[in-house]
């Protein structure tokens, strides 16, 4: 293809794995991350150590700084905006912080896209997290997870949004912003609202990547902590179906710009917190140390699945990767990365 592409959070996990296929694909990158996130430096460096002879640029800068990111944005046609701050528990500590970095960065993001002149593709990583808590979901509990009882598809773009915590706030802010500037500026921009995304070279934390912050607590020996009940459910979508979708939305552009789509594992896909647990401790033939604090984190849903079947229709995409297939890789990629994790 050989286009030039800026990915902003480009040294994250999804980040650098989007990376690493556009450079083996033959894409200049422009990777522009300010390095603050936990493993950044570690996935910056197997970049740079894996594709020494491609076109890597690399921008050690930040999106809430507006003439760093309007430099850059005017040399790319294409960007990925993935910078993001990714804790709901963060962004109750700190809502300023969050708010600069989300709301203020992705705005500063599509005011460069504007100022280019050329109109620069815009793929915006939103969240599911822009549904807010889903009170009015119809949930019932099954003996080893949450079920949706109104909606058997999982949930489509029409659910109502309901900005719930700081970060869903300013998540939400973002992606109405990115919606609207197709509307009123024509800027060529889509959102993806994410549900549970893992895979390779994604460094979970308690708050943030559960599936791999699990797999590599259990790895190590680690406890891991369960908020709630452990029945909360997530679609799950491996890393590489995510990239495909990104660039089926980059080549059919003219069908999808200004679009909005959910994407996930869809109901296929889906697991309990307590049935992943229950997968991994068969997987790695040991019992996993669990602790439970009862008391559920701010606005987190009992459930979401991902309707998938807009983007399906748009771009003629759908998972390849299944679940449990996804979760092997994942987990053979830590044991054998372990040294990445003590």
């Amino acid at each position: 293809m050989g286009r030039k592409v800026l990915i902003t959070g480009g040294a994250g996990f999804i980040g650098s794995n989007l990376a690493a296929r556009l450079l083996g694909e033959g894409w200049e990158v422009i990777v522009f991350d300010n390095l603050s996130r936990k493993g950044s430096k570690k996935n910056l460096l197997w970049l740079k150590e894996s594709y020494k002879t491609q076109k890597l640029y690399i921008e050690t800068k930040d999106v809430r700084d507006f003439a760093a990111i309007k430099e850059v944005v005017g040399k790319t046609e294409v960007i990925f905006h993935l910078a993001s701050q990714v804790a709901v528990t963060a962004s109750v500590e700190n809502p300023r912080e969050d708010f600069e970095i989300n709301a203020l960065g992705s705005f500063n993001v599509l005011e460069a896209a504007r100022a280019s002149g050329h109109k620069p593709i815009v793929i915006y990583a939103s969240s599911n997290k822009v549904y807010g808590s889903m009170d009015t979901a119809g949930v019932k509990m099954g003996a080893k997870r949450y079920l949706l009882t109104d909606f058997k598809d999982g949930i489509d773009e029409h659910y109502p949004l309901d900005f719930h915590s700081p970060y869903g706030c300013s998540k939400g802010a973002a992606d109405q912003y990115t919606r609207d500037y197709f509307r009123i500026y024509g800027i060529p921009t889509v959102v993806f609202r994410q549900s549970c995304i893992y895979g390779p070279r994604q460094m979970g934390v308690e708050d943030q990547g559960w599936v791999a912050h699990f797999a590599i607590s259990s790895i190590l020996g680690r406890q891991v902590t369960i908020y709630g009940d452990g029945k909360q459910v997530r679609d799950l979508l491996y890393i590489d179906d995510l990239i495909d979708a990104y660039l089926k939305a980059v080549e059919k552009i003219s069908k999808v710009r200004g679009e909005v789509f959910n994407i996930g594992g869809g109901s296929k896909n889906s697991l309990s917190i307590l049935e992943y647990l229950e997968y991994l401790e068969k997987k790695l033939k040991k019992s996993i140390k669990i602790r439970f604090v009862r008391k559920w984190r701010s606005g987190d849903q009992k459930v979401f699945i991902s309707n998938n079947s807009k983007l399906g229709k748009m771009v003629g995409w759908t998972p390849k990767v299944a679940a449990l297939s996804g979760i092997d890789r994942l987990v053979d990629w830590i044991e054998v990365n372990k040294r990445i994790f003590l």
